[in-house]
This record gives C-alpha cells, sequence and structure tokens, in this order.
C-alpha cells in the first residue's frame, strides 16, 4: 500500500489522480479531511483503500498489520504569510521527523515536499547541492520550516533506503479551486478575467525590476507527479538519495503567464498593476529558477510543459468547465 499525506489538497489529490492512471489503486490517503470540507470535491472519482486523519495517522501507522511499501508526504502547512513558527515546527517540522524515523525503522522508501521557499532571496542561487543549505536564509516561517527539516534530514546518520525531498517551485494546475489567496497566479488571473475582463498583477517595488517582470519558475503540476513517481519507481541508482529541485529550469515574468491565460481565454489582454500588499511585501521573491542539473544527471527522461502549453491545459480542461483532475 502506498501513502500519500496531503491527498486531498491541491499537489496530493494531483498525485492520487496520476497514481491511479498508473494503475495504483492501492492507497492510504492522510488529510485533515474532517477540519477542511473544501477540499472533499479533489478526490471525488479517485480510487484507494483506506483514509486517515492526520492527527490519528501516526497511530494508525502504528497499529496497522503491516507497513505501507512507500510514503509520499506531501501534507504541509504551505502559507507563506503565516507568521506562528510553533504551527509550521508541529506540522511541517515535528510530523516529517515521525514520518522518516518510521521509515528508517521499517526500511521505507520517502518522497517528501521540500521548497523552493527554502532559497529565501536567492543570494545562494537556486542550486540543490547540499552543501549550501546550512547557509540558506528563508524569507518566511513557512521557508525555514521546510529547510529546517532538509537540514535535519541530512544529517541524519540512519535513514530511509531511498528518500527524496524535492524543492517545489511555483506549481499551477487543478485542484486548487480551495485554496483562495494561495492559489496560483493561473487560477487568479482566470477568476479575474472572467469576471472583469481584466488582471491585475503586482507592482514591483524595486527600482531594478520592471512592473511585471517579477519572474518565477512556473511548474505544471503534472510534471510535478510524473517527476515524483519517476524517482519513487523509476529512478535507477544514478538518482542518488538528497535533495532535488523540482522546477523547469526556465524563469518566466508573471506577464507572461498572465498573457498566456488571455490567450487560453480567447480574449485580448488587458492588464494594471497594484500594490504588493504590506503583509508580504518585504519577504517577495522577485525572480526563481531551480537549477536541474542534478535531476537531469539522474537520468529523469522526460520534458516538461512550456509556460503556454501547461496554462493553456489548465485553463481549457479544467477551469472553463470547472472540473477536477
Amino acid at each position: 500500500m502506498i501513502v500519500v499525506t496531503g491527498a486531498a489538497g491541491f499537489i496530493g489529490s494531483c498525485l492520487v489522480a496520476y497514481l491511479n492512471e498508473l494503475g495504483h489503486n492501492d492507497l492510504w490517503l492522510v488529510d485533515d479531511f474532517q477540519q477542511y470540507p473544501a477540499k472533499t470535491p479533489n478526490l471525488e472519482g479517485k480510487n484507494f483503500q483506506r483514509k486517515s486523519e492526520r492527527t490519528t495517522f501516526l497511530q494508525d501507522l502504528r497499529e496497522s498489520s503491516s507497513p505501507p511499501s512507500l510514503i509520499f508526504h506531501m501534507g504541509a502547512r504551505t502559507d507563506t504569510a503565516e507568521q506562528d513558527v510553533a504551527l509550521f515546527e508541529e506540522l511541517n517540522l515535528n510530523y516529517t521527523k515521525a514520518l522518516w524515523n518510521y521509515c528508517v525503522e521499517f526500511g521505507l522508501p520517502l518522497v517528501y515536499a521540500s521548497s523552493a521557499a527554502t532559497y529565501g532571496g536567492g543570494e545562494l542561487g537556486y542550486d540543490d547541492r547540499h552543501d549550501v543549505v546550512e547557509q540558506l536564509q528563508p524569507l518566511n516561517p513557512y521557508g525555514r520550516s521546510k529547510n529546517d527539516f532538509d537540514k535535519w534530514a541530512l544529517a541524519q546518520d540512519s535513514q530511509p533506503p531511498r528518500w527524496f525531498g524535492l524543492k517545489f517551485f511555483n506549481i499551477y494546475g487543478p485542484n486548487e479551486y480551495h485554496k483562495g489567496r494561495m492559489a496560483s497566479v493561473v487560477w487568479h488571473a482566470f477568476r479575474q478575467i472572467k469576471a472583469s475582463g481584466e488582471m491585475k498583477l503586482f507592482r514591483s517595488h524595486r527600482a531594478d525590476i520592471a512592473d511585471g517582470q517579477q519572474s518565477r519558475d512556473f511548474v505544471y503540476v503534472k510534471d510535478l507527479c510524473r517527476v515524483l513517481t519517476w524517482l519513487a519507481f523509476e529512478a535507477n541508482n544514478q538518482a542518488k538519495n538528497g535533495l532535488y529541485n523540482l522546477g523547469t529550469g526556465q524563469a518566466r515574468p508573471f506577464i507572461d503567464l498572465v498573457h498566456a491565460v488571455f490567450k487560453a481565454m480567447d480574449q485580448s489582454p488587458k492588464i494594471s498593476f497594484i500594490d504588493t500588499p504590506a503583509d508580504i511585501r518585504d519577504t517577495y521573491q522577485y525572480y526563481t529558477q531551480a537549477e536541474m542539473r542534478k535531476l537531469q544527471a539522474a537520468g529523469y527522461p522526460h520534458a516538461f510543459h512550456s509556460l503556454e502549453a501547461g496554462v493553456e491545459d489548465y485553463v481549457k480542461q479544467y477551469l472553463i468547465p470547472t472540473k477536477y483532475y
């Protein structure tokens, strides 16, 4: 049986769908199902064998007659505006440590979600080398919690037989209807354009970067699922245990993304700019671009969607008809 934590969330539910497509229906899903009913539609039509609440899952594991074969740990507190350090320590750090120790004890592979937020302002670049992890300075408690676990994992003498921590860059795609403010810019753009025919982007608050030229490494969630399952099921011994970036390797400006949304909706672009909210302005990342040499050297064989192709698939196949993956 394969465990997927965060299974009702955006990335977790897409991973469940992708695993089903690969023929894996022996899934054990974990999430705060009762606390967040808005995520329930993400799992409609999915095949799985068991569900556990996050709060009882560690006990359920211990009481299970046999351990699972693999854990995909996608569950986390992901709000970059949240300032409650204790909450991140509980949900992102200590919970992941408990899963790690269980995988060590029973010899299970572990694939977990780290984040590009660990890179902070990018002063040290966006290279997934292990020797820079201790020096990284994330800009918010969320990023620090992810980097704290990465540092802890690398320092452990006892490790799962196979483990991969994936530093997700800017992920977009279906099943994020419930995320509200934290949903991707593609989702926000679609909603704004549908309602008003125009899109408001955050204004740049740096003199060296023009409005709309803030750039991120945007990754379509279907590509993310393909990488996760390749590492878990197909990667040969060249894919060594450790941290891997999960981006496309190409930064694109937000204005390009919005133009792609307008095109997918068959509408002419109409874009204006508003101030970046004060509560995130000082910790806002103006540029991210994944260095992808490590995954390529491990033999990953698949190309990623271009920004335009990913946005077109997302908008036309899911957002316009209000469908789930």
